[in-house]
């Protein structure tokens, strides 16, 4: 199983969604992130980011930005953004309906928040890093027992 998580820059949710992904399913699965925009690629995670993963004992430290490409569509199972507007974005670059099928909101996995978005903690405090590692948290164990019942 291949799993991508994407966000907007690829350096705050869906890192920390990655990251948490990752210690959630068999070594097997591969899970990674991208962003819709490229304005951060190579670069780390934000800080804030790399903080709270870390508060939880997850290292996100070694991730690095990058955008989503075609080849995405292909090599992955599912594709899981973050909110609306990346999910919109990341639908228009989908070649066919087969790789349109692959690409989800990553609330729809907690039954009760089909349309929510995880909000981007960006502009915010450290307060807003850990409320979204919390959903994140959450919806990574609605995906997890989603794809290995």
């Amino acid at each position: 199983m291949k799993i991508l998580m994407v966000c907007l820059g690829n350096i705050c949710r869906s890192p920390l969604a990655e990251g948490i992904m990752k210690t959630k399913v068999p070594e097997n699965f591969f899970i990674d992130s991208a962003g819709t925009i490229s304005l951060h690629e190579g670069e780390t995670p934000d800080k804030r980011a790399v903080k709270t993963a870390a508060n939880h004992h997850i290292d996100i430290s070694q991730q690095r930005s990058r955008p989503v490409t075609k080849t995405d569509f292909d090599t992955f199972d599912k594709i899981y953004c973050m909110d609306i507007d990346v999910y919109e974005d990341v639908v228009s670059k989908a070649q066919n309906e087969e790789q349109r099928q692959k690409i989800l909101l990553f609330m729809s996995a907690l039954g009760d928040h089909k349309n929510a978005e995880v909000p981007d903690p960006y502009w915010g405090d450290m307060k807003d890093f850990e409320d979204v590692f919390q959903l994140l948290d959450k919806g990574c164990d609605a995906i997890k027992n989603q794809i290995l019942s």
